[in-house]
């Protein structure tokens, strides 16, 4: 039969160390019992089994949370870009002198949710809210026969001009030049599109102006920004 001593407190005898059990001994906290540590318990002292993640912090622990150093459990940071894609010109497209005109890039490298319309619109109608990078290089181009005055690329959102590049040039005679620029926009996830036009004017006349797609030289793309 088991010994009960019952005492409400131990001291050493020594007055600097008590030692309860021997090596190799087990000691038992039954079910229902409090043990209560107002001093220092070391952390090496813990050599098996799980702390659980309630005791870590304040909060809630899950797949979607973090641990911060404050020992509050928050939101995960970072995130993914996307929606994003990235698609070029398959085929050389017309142009006319001193005409906004949308450029028709037909060929998707990728595109993440299926958000850029390569057939009808050549439109990206990003699902989700955000920032966005939008960026893109248009190579245009005419034979023989005038010098080019002025190339460019031109950002249009929900059907209204809203960035363009502008090279002007007066005296140097130019067959061909190429026009990239990256811009941010915002992007409400649900109706906001934006597409990609270029311009070219000439000192004169017409002769096969073009946006040229040889070596995939146009290409459009965008990618969400993370963290802002």
């Amino acid at each position: 039969m088991a010994s009960i001593l019952k005492v409400d407190k131990l001291d050493p005898q020594s007055g600097t160390a008590l030692e309860i059990g021997s090596s190799g001994d087990t000691i038992t906290i039954p079910s229902g019992a409090t043990f209560t540590q107002s001093g220092t318990m070391n952390a090496s002292a813990i050599t098996a089994g799980t702390v659980a993640t309630a005791r870590l912090g304040t909060g809630t622990a899950s797949s979607s949370t973090v641990l911060y150093g404050d020992q509050t459990y928050k939101a995960e940071p970072g995130g993914a870009n996307t929606p994003s894609f990235f698609a070029y010109l398959s085929a050389n497209q017309a142009l006319s002198d001193s005409t906004e005109t949308k450029i028709e890039i037909d060929t998707e490298i990728y595109d993440t949710d299926s958000d850029y319309d390569n057939t009808t619109n050549y439109r990206f109608t990003p699902t989700t809210a955000g920032k966005y990078v939008i960026f893109g290089t248009v190579s245009i181009f005419q034979d023989d026969g005038s010098d080019l005055k002025i190339a460019q690329i031109l950002w249009y959102k929900n059907g209204s001009k809203l960035y363009e590049t502008h090279d002007n040039y007066t005296s140097n005679y130019l067959r061909g030049t190429s026009q990239s620029m990256s811009v941010v926009m915002d992007m409400n996830g649900s109706s906001d599109y934006v597409e990609m036009y270029a311009e070219i004017q000439i000192a004169s006349g017409e002769n096969n102006l073009r946006v040229e797609s040889t070596n995939r030289r146009t290409v459009f793309g965008a990618y969400k920004l993370i963290g802002v």
